[in-house]
């Protein structure tokens, strides 16, 4: 298993390269409507750590994080590679989610990634996440992810182009595939308290093991293909496109939702803490702003 840690955690990073170059040439392009007298943002680059216990290495990554631009008021692309043992609390939800014995005997785990999370100058332009990662223990190996579009103001079109993208990308692997992992993700992004979604959805998977290492792989390589072309031709639209006070507003009242559900609610969020990743590089999903009414 040496070698597909390895190549998958090579993907996340090329990914990641590919996310960011195509990211500060948007913000070079953007020279006319709002935010376009600025300076273009560029990528804040610091190394992230896990701490371990005994205070031995046990890996980390790359965060990238840009603010204030002409298109994006915050965007983090975070890839990691990170591996150890995990806690009594974290053995426990994963024997009892995954149902794998011998937790307890053999605690180690690797896991990589990469994890992508925009919050938008203009409230026209949607927000959007997006994460794939490979994980490992003696027991058993999975993978995991997929990406949802969180506009604040709703344009139809944009949500059908980005669903109509992520089919494209992904009926290769069955035209099953789509429809189970959209159906995925309507659950797993709502918010129970508020008896709403955080957004108009996506795809995701979770605990990805069919037994077939290379076909698994495939698919997470294809929902990060999906990402750019999905997502990029909707900022490109609505960058320039003019707003209002109550648009504004109703952008923060609409991250104020998504700062709750991924605080509350989102698993990566709780696993990132409780094995002791960089607490920075776990919450760069959180908004700069949020309102509350």
């Amino acid at each position: 298993m040496a070698a597909e840690k390895s190549r998958a955690s090579a993907w996340f990073r090329e990914l990641r390269d590919r996310i960011v170059t195509a990211f500060e040439a948007l913000e070079d392009s953007h020279t006319a409507g709002p935010f376009a007298d600025m300076a273009p943002g560029r990528f804040a680059l610091s190394r992230t750590r896990r701490a371990s216990d005994d205070g031995s290495d046990a890996g980390g990554g790359l965060m990238s994080v840009m603010r204030g631009g002409r298109v994006f008021e915050k965007v983090g692309v975070n890839v990691s590679e990170v591996h150890g043992t995990l806690g009594e609390r974290a053995q426990a939800a994963m024997a009892a989610r995954k149902g794998l014995p011998g937790m307890a005997e053999d605690p180690r785990f690797w896991a990589a990634g990469i994890s992508l999370v925009a919050h938008m100058q203009n409230p026209h332009v949607p927000a959007v996440h997006m994460n794939t990662r490979m994980f490992w223990t003696p027991h058993a190996w999975w993978f995991g992810g997929g990406e949802d579009l969180n506009p604040c103001l709703d344009h139809p079109e944009d949500t059908a182009h980005f669903h109509d993208t992520l089919r494209a990308h992904l009926d290769p692997h069955g035209t099953d595939i789509y429809p189970w992992l959209k159906t995925w993700a309507d659950e797993y992004f709502f918010i129970p308290h508020r008896g709403r979604a955080r957004g108009v959805g996506g795809i995701f998977m979770d605990d990805r093991c069919t037994g077939d290492w290379e076909a698994d792989f495939a698919l997470t390589r294809d929902i990060g293909q999906a990402f750019l072309p999905a997502w990029l031709p909707l900022a490109e639209r609505r960058r320039a496109t003019p707003f209002t006070a109550a648009d504004r507003d109703a952008q923060l009242v609409h991250r104020g939702l998504y700062a709750e559900y991924n605080l509350v609610y989102d698993r990566g969020t709780r696993f990132g803490l409780e094995t002791g990743h960089d607490a920075d590089a776990v919450l760069m999903s959180l908004p700069p702003l949020a309102k509350w009414t």
